[in-house]
């Protein structure tokens, strides 16, 4: 013990060498050596080489190195979390109470005990991190799956006016790829500067508030898409803007495809400016024979009946037109009560053909009628399919001239009852054959001819396909004549 105790600052200066390497590799200060059995076993030797070189200048002492010898080898033998076990504790041998070493063995411990609690808590860290990262690799990939499903155009630009990000539809409206447009100016890729504009001004806005508008896109063939276009800032990445920043985070845009509704509502516009027009020709029509009235130039009786009969005619003639846009009202909602029942077709086209019978009469025009001697059965509304009937005879009327023919035929074609309106009219062009059936539609060759709201053919069509499930059709040549043909199913004979 006299040769030690003369030289116990070399040996403790050997194993606090010794220690502070081991702390050192452990906690990665020492790259390349990480390894817990690494440190411990250069520990370990460190040492036994400080001991043996103890035991060469005292050899009464072996004794006690040979302890801690086996102490420093157990140490080295345990795992990490075994000196974390606050319950059971590491299994070491025990030293003597009197030993030197006994302190210092100790604090070697407690150090690897502190280095293992440290290396558990980072473990426990990049296991966090791990689930986190792989949570937002899925999470990345539903979003990804997620836009790629939306049918509408979802661009993204960031802070620098760039492309960050666009799903498939946006590819396809501006026939760019996304993979290889990443970091390419927005101005490059869209080729509308009003988008552009949307999405650059979004981005430097200090509200987060969504922007809207209505933006013309033109197609590869030149033909206009409309869009509405919601733009909105996006939030600026690090979770917040330092001093030096720019305000500038990107913005994203979603457009919705308003091609229909522009197009209903050019529609709309146009009934509109139809039902207008309709209606003021009688309406001034009658407020002009009032106002004659009311002044008193109808001086004998004659002439006071003349007024009030065109007056009368103005009237109807504006009632129709009311019937008429109720009727076509009904029928588009849906809300039409119809009154289906097995009925003989011949004999509502009779009932048809004698309410008209006084038009053609005015007209000198012969109207024959070729029903088939069958009976052709067919599920229908009366009311509703006479009104079609006479709208396609008295259209006929209309525009056959003086003396012309006008023609009524029905017939079985397979499981199908049809009948015919034939004339020897003026007859349509190929591109007003493709219009007739719109509302208001008017020839305008024919306009001057007969007077109309443009509504009858554009009723009768909607009452034979939408009430009836049937099909109108026309055949037509310009100067000769026009067919309509109608096409209805057909049921069995009643008893």
């Amino acid at each position: 013990m006299s040769a030690l105790k003369g030289k116990p600052f070399v040996i403790l200066a050997a194993l606090a060498l010794c220690a502070a390497s081991a702390v050192a590799w452990s906690t990665g200060v020492l790259p390349g050596f990480g390894s817990w059995p690494l440190c411990l076993g250069a520990l370990g030797a460190g040492v036994v080489l400080a001991c043996g070189w103890a035991c060469c200048c005292d050899r009464h002492s072996q004794g006690e190195l040979l302890i801690l010898q086996r102490y420093l080898h157990a140490l080295d033998q345990l795992e990490p979390h075994h000196l974390l076990d606050s319950v059971n504790g590491p299994d070491l041998p025990p030293l003597p109470r009197g030993s030197p070493w006994r302190e210092l063995a100790g604090r070697v411990k407690a150090t690897f005990a502190k280095s293992a609690g440290r290396l558990e808590d980072l473990q426990q860290a990049r296991t966090a991190l791990e689930i986190r990262c792989q949570r937002a690799t899925r999470q990345y990939e539903r979003i990804k799956a997620i836009l790629a499903g939306v049918s509408d155009p979802i661009i993204a630009i960031d802070h620098y006016d760039e492309l960050l990000l666009a799903n498939p539809a946006a590819e396809a409206l501006f026939r760019f790829d996304a993979s290889g447009a990443e970091k390419r100016a927005i101005a490059q890729l869209v080729r509308c500067q009003k988008l552009v504009d949307l999405l650059t001004t979004s981005g430097r806005r200090k509200s987060t508030a969504s922007r809207s508008e209505e933006i013309e896109i033109a197609d590869d063939n030149g033909r206009a898409q409309w869009y509405r276009v919601s733009a909105v800032k996006l939030p600026a990445s690090g979770g917040g803007e330092t001093q030096d920043a720019s305000p500038a985070s990107g913005a994203v845009a979603v457009l919705r495809d308003i091609g229909a509704q522009k197009a209903l509502q050019k529609r709309n516009a146009e009934f509109v400016s139809s039902v207008s027009h309709e209606m003021k020709t009688p309406l001034a029509g009658i407020k002009a024979y009032v106002e004659l009235l009311v002044d008193g130039d109808a001086e004998d009786e004659a002439t006071r009946e003349e007024f009030l009969n065109v007056i009368s005619s103005q009237a109807d003639r504006l009632q129709r037109l009311v019937e008429n846009l109720l009727n076509l009202a009904r029928i588009e909602a849906g809300v039409v009560q119809v009154n289906k029942q097995s009925r003989p077709l011949n004999e509502i086209l009779e009932e048809a053909v004698h309410v008209v019978q006084p038009s053609a009469e005015a007209k000198e025009i012969k109207l024959t009628t070729d029903l088939s001697p069958l009976y052709l059965g067919v599920l229908a509304d009366r009311d509703m399919l006479l009104q079609a009937a006479i709208n396609l005879l008295s259209n006929a009327i209309k525009y056959t001239p003086q003396g012309g023919q006008v023609t009524l035929r029905s017939r079985l074609s397979d499981d199908q009852a049809l009948f015919e309106v034939e004339d020897t009219g003026v007859g349509l062009s190929e591109e007003d054959c493709q219009h007739v059936f719109e509302k208001f539609y008017r020839v305008k060759k024919d306009e001057k001819m007969a007077s109309g709201t443009g509504l009858g053919l554009p009723l009768a069509k909607h009452i034979v396909e939408d009430v009836h499930g049937g099909r109108l059709t026309l055949q037509s040549k310009l100067g000769v004549g026009s067919t309509f043909t109608v096409t209805l199913p057909k049921v069995g004979q009643m008893g």
